[in-house]
């Protein structure tokens, strides 16, 4: 026994050594990579952050009448308990009728959100637009990246990037940890990473979600504009929504290019506010901050895909596993079909969401810890079936 105990320890001690020596060569590689490794299971994605100035408060009321059920409202508390959430906040009709906050936080948190970015992203691409620094969604991304226009990625169009189907290749999680996705998510130059990529399939044809096609879009905003990224995103959007001033991560202190693929943080009703947007086809007051026609546009389902629209997911059919694209077999579980026909969502990993479901004048926000267990249908199933039922109830009982 004491021989098999000496045996495990020296081999307890080579595979540490091994492991402490791949990463010096890492580290002597690219100290960035390795050293954001090392750091995201505590910080997750990190690098320096700037700021996103917002504007004056506006203050969203609590719900004069209650709409949803006690009961309901405990069960969503609860779920929310159960996979790690930090907020929960639900919106309906005309006010807040929940808004919790769990253990460690409050309403002044600011939770890693991921990809829930995306769709802030698309809606600044639409007032790029509406203000003339971007032609249309049809002009070819080459007219902002030149990048692009010596090859066959000229044919990629603005439109193509908004709805994942611009046909470029891209990397995933792979064996080696300095390869192209550890660039594109954590290395010091994130828009090298994401331009350099080649075209895998004719544009239009295939729905490939990634992040290297929103990270390009965020260049082309900066190229446009001639603003930094979040300069124009606080100027244009931000300080309108009546939100607090949000961060968003840049690759480096020297490139200093946002991942605008993900990483705006923010608090949890800073994102009930663009949750708002949608609701009220881009207005906040009197302001017309988006354009209508062109919120209609972020959810109107894609040819290729009918559960995307532009950057921003939708329910138009049922999938119980949901797959972002044909390289990963990371999905999201969806225990069964929506209730509401027009569920719109922003969908960040682990179970960062925001849902908008306007025939119901429901949002419903979740921040929080990364859940591999996350259910898709299961809150706004559980939220629009209690409506149905009380607006049932109500019927019957004026009858």
């Amino acid at each position: 026994m004491k021989a098999l105990l000496t045996i495990i320890k020296y081999l307890f001690l080579t595979l540490f050594l091994l492991i402490a020596g791949g990463f010096v060569v890492m580290y002597s590689l690219d100290p960035v990579v390795t050293t954001r490794i090392v750091q995201a299971p505590f910080k997750g994605i990190v690098g320096p952050r700037e700021r996103v100035p917002g504007g004056e408060p506006i203050e969203i009321p609590a719900a004069t009448i209650a709409t949803i059920s006690q009961a309901v409202l405990d069960q969503a508390v609860a779920y929310g308990e159960e996979t790690g959430s930090h907020a929960l906040i639900i919106y309906r009709d005309d006010g807040i009728e929940l808004e919790k906050y769990y253990p460690g936080y409050n309403a002044d948190s600011i939770s890693q959100t991921q990809s829930m970015h995306k769709s802030v992203l698309a809606i600044l691409i639409g007032i790029a637009i509406e203000e003339g620094y971007i032609g249309s969604i049809d002009d070819p991304a080459a007219l902002y990246l030149p990048e692009w226009s010596g090859d066959d990625r000229a044919k990629i169009t603005i439109k193509h990037m908004l709805r994942q189907t611009s046909g470029i290749d891209f990397a995933t999680v792979g064996i080696n940890p300095l390869g192209g996705f550890y660039q594109l998510m954590m290395g010091a130059d994130v828009a090298s990473a994401a331009l350099n990529l080649p075209l895998a399939v004719e544009p239009g044809t295939q729905f490939d979600y990634n992040s290297a096609i929103p990270q390009n879009l965020g260049l082309i905003i900066q190229r446009a504009t001639g603003e930094r990224y979040a300069r124009y995103l606080s100027q244009a959007l931000w300080q309108y929504i009546g939100a607090p001033d949000a961060f968003v991560v840049l690759d480096s202190d020297e490139k200093s290019m946002p991942r605008t693929s993900c990483c705006l943080d923010a608090t949890a009703r800073s994102w009930l506010h663009i949750g708002l947007l949608h609701l009220d086809e881009g207005r906040i007051g009197d302001r017309q901050v988006a354009p209508a026609q062109w919120i209609s546009d972020i959810a109107t389902p894609g040819d290729i895909n009918p559960n995307y629209g532009y950057l921003t997911w939708l329910g138009s059919e049922h999938d119980q596993f949901r797959y972002y694209n044909r390289k990963t077999s990371v999905r999201v579980f969806h225990s069964e079909p929506y209730v509401a026909e027009d569920v719109i969502y922003f969908d960040g990993f682990g179970g960062q969401r925001v849902y908008i479901i306007p025939s119901y004048r429901l949002v419903i926000v979740r921040t929080g810890d990364t859940s591999q267990s996350w259910d898709d249908a299961y809150l706004p199933n559980l939220i629009v079936r209690d409506l149905m039922k009380n607006a049932q109830d109500q019927a019957e009982g004026s009858d």
